[in-house]
Parts: structure tokens; C-alpha cells; sequence
């Protein structure tokens, strides 16, 4: 291999390693954070555990506060692209079902980053709390829109809130304190409090 062949692979190795590294703290700090909450965990914790120099962390990130809000900013994006793909062409009770069906497969998948969500999302006071705001109204926005267009009498905003946090709460639920429970039997409880509350 030629010099410039193996100039070339570099360069092309290095931002995914980059993405690599990046991936590596993401992981460490959302399991940690979820468990020890944002003021308790430490660079240096978060550095140990994805198995990274600190200064990786504030080479990619900048600072502790500006890596957290990212990654909350990321997942919830994330999550709502989810909910969006979930609910495209449905209407009303099928939309919400498909909305809550995505949403709980989501505390599934990712146990940590819900935990970590409901801890931290909701929480006032924080550097954070404006930016993520947005995109958390965003993920809400989802639910509160299959609502009004099948409910417009009812208060979307509120209703739909309701039923995010009624299935992330009892997703949360299940993965710690019910885990003998069956996705479906999970899911069904949740519909149950919804039935009859769109058409459809």
C-alpha cells in the first residue's frame, strides 16, 4: 500500500473512531446518570467507565453540561421520530395504540435513557431546561396531535401529555418492579386507560 493509499485509510478511520469514542461516553453517562443522577455522576466516572481519557470528553463535547444536554437532546429526537414513524397514516384509537405500542418499546429498548428522561427532563433549574424543552414538547406534540385531530373538544396538550407519561411511568414500572410481566400484558394495561378515549 502506497503512502497516500494508507494516508487516505487513516482519514477515513478516524472519524470513526471518533464516532466510536463518542458512542463509548454516551453509553457510560446515560447508564450512570440514570442510576446516580446528573450532579452525582463525574467526568471522571463517566471517563472510567467508557474507558476513555477525560479530555476525550471535552474534546468531543466541550463540558459535562454541554455532553448532557446533547445527549438528551439526541435520544428524545430520536424517540420522536420513532413515535412519528409509529403513528404515519393512522387515525385516532389505532393511532394512539401504535403511539403507546413505540413509546413502551422504547423504555424497553433503552431502560437507562428512560429512566434517565423521567428523572431529568422534567426536572426546572437546570442549564439545560429551555433547549430541551423544545424537542421534549416535540415528542409530546406527537400524542397531542393524534388527540385533537380525533378529539378537538379536549385539551390535546394535556390529554396527550397524560398519556406519554402513563406509559413511560408504567414502561418504567414494569422494567423494574414487574419484569415477569409480558410486553402485551404491559401494553394492554396502558390501552386499557385509554379506551374509549378516541374513535376509531
Amino acid at each position: 500500500m502506497g503512502l497516500e493509499a494508507a494516508h487516505a485509510d487513516g482519514a477515513r478511520a478516524a472519524p470513526a473512531r471518533r464516532s466510536g469514542t463518542r458512542q463509548q461516553i454516551i453509553d457510560a453517562a446515560v447508564a450512570l446518570i440514570a442510576n446516580r443522577g446528573f450532579s452525582a455522576t463525574s467526568v471522571d466516572d463517566i471517563a472510567a467507565a467508557a474507558g476513555v481519557a477525560k479530555g476525550s470528553i471535552f474534546y468531543i463535547f466541550g463540558s459535562k453540561t454541554d455532553m448532557f444536554e446533547q445527549i438528551l437532546s439526541e435520544g428524545v429526537r430520536r424517540l420522536t421520530d420513532d413515535l412519528r414513524a409509529a403513528g404515519a397514516g393512522l387515525t385516532g384509537a389505532s393511532a394512539l395504540a401504535a403511539l403507546v405500542t413505540e413509546l413502551l418499546r422504547n423504555v424497553h429498548e433503552h431502560p437507562a435513557f428512560a429512566k434517565l428522561m423521567t428523572a431529568e427532563v422534567f426536572r426546572t433549574g437546570r442549564h439545560w431546561q429551555d433547549s430541551i424543552r423544545l424537542v421534549r414538547d416535540e415528542s409530546m406534540a406527537v400524542f397531542a396531535d393524534v388527540v385533537h385531530e380525533a378529539r378537538p373538544d379536549l385539551d390535546a396538550a394535556l390529554v396527550g401529555a397524560a398519556v406519554f407519561g402513563a406509559t413511560l411511568v408504567t414502561g418504567l414500572e414494569w422494567l423494574a418492579f414487574q419484569p415477569e410481566r409480558t410486553f402485551d400484558e404491559v401494553r394492554a394495561a396502558i390501552l386499557a386507560t385509554t379506551h374509549g378515549l378516541l374513535p376509531g
